[in-house]
């Protein structure tokens, strides 16, 4: 039975290389042979390949300082920050909030046999993402200063060691993100938030590692003294990998006794937090007076709430709802020295920089694409859409409308930081926050085109119409292309009208386009979205 579930615990994690959620069916044999080759690509050959040459990088300089011990510290470090958070998640939704908890739990199996088979799901999970970097360091250390029994020995230990810490760090971080989750009303917006974190987290420090690497390599030895003599702990750890039996035996039996421990703590607390139905409150009834809303404030209003009550489509679709203030903040502070810049490049192009604002700001509106899975999204249940006693159109335009809207609005405000620290006239200013408005709109009803010419209905996971449908790959490569070519016909010939006349006759095209879009979504579109 064991084998069975742990089994079925993983056929979950990597269900996507077998099946394809797109066409409802098995992917076939060859199909899956690449999605594991693309696997093993990137886990070995990328991220194994980047731990492999920091490796090399820190490795020679620290022992050649008499600091290995730092080394092994450093990479273990990386490798239990890797694997804990890397699978944390699985950790949550397979091991304390699964969806199939409560049908395991009415089976004859044994509730100990649930749990073991889920933890070793969990291990496996941090093993896979930890060994991407621990494996590297050990292989490395034992090319650079020799193999001998006690550092081959210790360093297989280390290993277990690493992964029984990754082990009890997602243990615990699951369980506090599965109590968080169960007292959670709203749960998207906090996945969203912890996913930008998690995302400004990693860039951080992927622009900042190679400084830090260096910094750590040239002042090593101070390092390596203020942690042996304020933290033994640590130091003792990193010396596992130089084969310190004392050491090793010490920290193996404290991961074994914590590993007992955590089996204690799950075993009493496991059918409390899996079957968990969230904290319910009365509450008392008021009566009050109900307002009655417009028929597209209706239809608004649930484009809305499908949009607030998805973190997938939030990330995917409305990113640039937080990357445009951001960026408009950025500019206003750093915006100056880059439009000086600009304008010196080609200085027979009167106001290039604010034609180069536009284009950044049309690339940023491009990332927005609520509106183009929209249709897709209604799925099988679009005839519910389709019945309500309102016309087609009006369905149609509060899709767009909610692209518009959370799209607009940061819009204007980047708009006015450019206005700012625009060198141009006025007229030229103003009409950049126009074109980009304009430009938002045209983006909103050029989506809703696409999802009503291109809908994607046939979908078991509500991802895919969000990632791998057709209207979405065009609104995002289309609107790229769109958004280029007011910036090139400037710099090869529009230069030549003025950049005042330029930009109003691009915002008046922009304009006639958009009112056209929008004639053809409220007759040929209705139609084709009634007939589906």
């Amino acid at each position: 039975m064991l084998r069975v579930l742990v089994k079925k615990q993983i056929n979950e994690v990597f269900k996507s290389y077998f099946f394809d959620a797109k066409k409802n069916k098995m992917r076939s044999k060859g199909a899956i042979a690449a999605w594991i080759i693309f696997f093993v690509v990137i886990m070995v050959g990328v991220l194994g390949g980047l731990f492999t040459v920091l490796s090399f990088t820190m490795c020679p300089p620290m022992s050649s300082a008499g600091m290995g011990w730092l080394f092994y510290l450093i990479m273990s470090g990386l490798a239990i920050i890797f694997g804990a958070f890397g699978s944390v998640f699985n950790t949550y939704t397979s091991l304390y909030l699964a969806k199939d908890n409560e049908l395991l739990l009415s089976m004859p199996i044994p509730v100990k046999t649930l749990i073991t088979a889920r933890l070793i799901n969990v291990y496996l999970m941090g093993t896979m993402y930890s060994s991407t970097a621990l494996i590297p360091a050990l292989i490395v250390g034992w090319i650079v200063n020799g193999v001998t029994a006690a550092n081959l020995i210790c360093g297989i230990m280390l290993y277990f060691i690493v992964t029984g810490i990754v082990l009890l760090l997602s243990c615990l971080l699951g369980w506090v993100v599965a109590k968080i989750s169960v007292k959670l009303k709203n749960k998207s917006f906090v996945t969203v938030i912890i996913s930008l974190l998690f995302i400004g987290g990693y860039y951080f420090f992927y622009f900042k590692a190679n400084d830090i690497i260096q910094d750590i390599i040239r002042k090593v030895d101070i390092y390596g003294n203020k942690i042996k003599g304020s933290a033994y702990v640590l130091y003792l750890f990193g010396r596992i990998g130089e084969g310190e039996w004392i050491a090793c035996a010490i920290f193996l039996a404290v991961v074994i006794v914590c590993a007992a421990l955590l089996w204690i703590v799950i075993s009493r607390s496991f059918i409390r937090i899996a079957t968990a139905s969230g904290k319910v409150t009365k509450k008392k009834y008021t009566e009050k007076t109900a307002r009655a809303r417009s028929a597209f404030g209706a239809l608004f209003g649930r484009e809305m709430s499908k949009f607030t009550s998805n973190p997938n489509y939030m990330l995917n679709c409305g990113l640039a709802t937080l990357l445009i203030p951001a960026t408009g903040i950025f500019f206003l502070v750093k915006g100056g020295d880059f439009c000086k810049a600009i304008n010196s490049l080609l200085t027979d192009r009167a106001d290039l920089a604010a034609i180069a604002l536009c284009a950044v700001i049309s690339l940023l509106i491009t990332m927005n694409n609520m509106a183009a899975p929209s249709v897709s999204l209604e799925g099988k249940n679009i005839w519910i859409a389709q019945s309500l006693p309102v016309n087609a159109g009006l369905v149609l335009r509060a899709k767009a409308a909610l692209q518009f809207v959370l799209t607009a609005v940061p819009v204007l405000f980047t708009g006015i930081c450019f206005m700012i620290i625009l060198d141009s006239p006025i007229a030229v200013r103003v009409l950049v926050v126009l074109f980009s408005l304009l430009f938002t709109l045209f983006m909103s009803l050029f989506d809703t085109m696409l999802s009503i010419k291109f809908p994607f209905l046939t979908w078991t996971n509500e991802n895919s119409p969000m990632k791998q449908s057709a209207c979405v790959m065009l609104s995002m490569f289309g609107g790229w292309i769109i958004s280029m070519i007011a910036p090139a016909a400037y710099i090869l010939e529009g230069y030549k009208l003025g950049s005042e006349v330029y930009l109003g006759i691009v915002c008046a095209l922009f304009a006639v386009t958009s009112l056209l879009l929008f004639r053809w979504i409220e007759t040929r579109g209705a139609k084709i979205f009634a007939s589906l």
